[in-house]
Parts: C-alpha cells; structure tokens; sequence
C-alpha cells in the first residue's frame, strides 16, 4: 500500500484493512516526497524514480502481487510505478471507484447531469492556484481556472 501518513493513520483504512485484509501480508510506504513531485509535474524524473524505488524494492523482495495507491496523486505516477514493479504486478488505482461513488452521490442529491452536454468544469486546490493551473493540462489534459478553498475539520472556509 502507497499512501500518505494521514491516510495510514485514518480510521477508514484501518477498517478496510480489518474488513478485507484478514491474513494478507500488507507492506506500507508513505513515499515521502512523492506528492510534491507530482504537484511540480514531475513524473518520470529522477527523483520521483528514486522515490518510488526506495518504497517499491523492498516490497518486491518480499514478493508482493499488488499495489494499492492511497492518495489521489499517486495514479500519476502509475506508469513510472507499472516500469519498477513489472507485470506481474497489479496496480490498483482507487480513483474510478471514487469516480462511480461522486456519481452515487450527485444522483441521491439531484444534482448529477444526464444530458449529452459536458457542464462547466471547475477546479479547486487547497494549495497553490497557479502551480495547480499551470500544471492541469499535463495532468489531466483540460485548462482553466483554479480557485483555493480552505479546510476547517470538515468544512470549508471563505476567506
């Protein structure tokens, strides 16, 4: 499992580990300096390799099978990360999960699109507007304008 410490440290992994990794082996990395590379759109470089590479070697020694990616930044890297573990590793990349389950949500709220039109796309950050823009077409093909919210808890905050 790939993630950051924040998600190692929630109560919903530790569920899901308790609900659906009875007798398995689970090896966990934080890939520190992962997420700032990817964020400086950096993901081949020398220095995301080595990231992956100190966390990844390892794990391989022991023979995993699969990788979880925890944080919504690592599927960026699934290519670099697909290269250091070979094929006879699977990759398990949560964000179409995340996807279907928006989808669930904006269909119980009445608020999910059906027409053929593509609706206006809006990008937030809680970090840095610009770096987030600068970067949007590499990461995800599309461009815009990005707005920065701000978290209390779980709530967000104007400013």
């Amino acid at each position: 499992m790939l993630a950051t410490p924040t998600t190692f440290q929630g109560a919903l992994y530790a569920s899901v580990v308790e609900r659906f990794a009875i007798g398995v082996e689970l090896y966990q990395n934080t890939c520190n300096g992962l997420v700032q590379q990817i964020e400086q759109g950096n993901l081949e470089g020398e220095k995301t390799r080595k990231i992956l590479e100190d966390a990844l070697l390892p794990m391989l020694e022991k023979d995993i099978d699969t990788i979880v990616l925890g944080c919504t930044h690592y599927p960026f890297v699934i290519p670099l990360i697909q290269q250091i573990v070979g094929d006879n590793v699977r990759v398990i990349d949560p964000a179409p999960a995340v996807a279907r389950q928006v989808g669930r949500l904006l269909e119980a709220g009445g608020m999910r699109n059906d027409s053929k039109s593509k609706g206006e796309i809006k990008f937030y950050t809680s970090g840095d507007p610009e770096a987030l823009e600068s970067i949007l077409p590499m990461l995800l093909g599309e461009s815009g304008t990005v707005e920065r919210v701000n978290w209390l808890n779980d709530s967000r905050i104007e400013l």
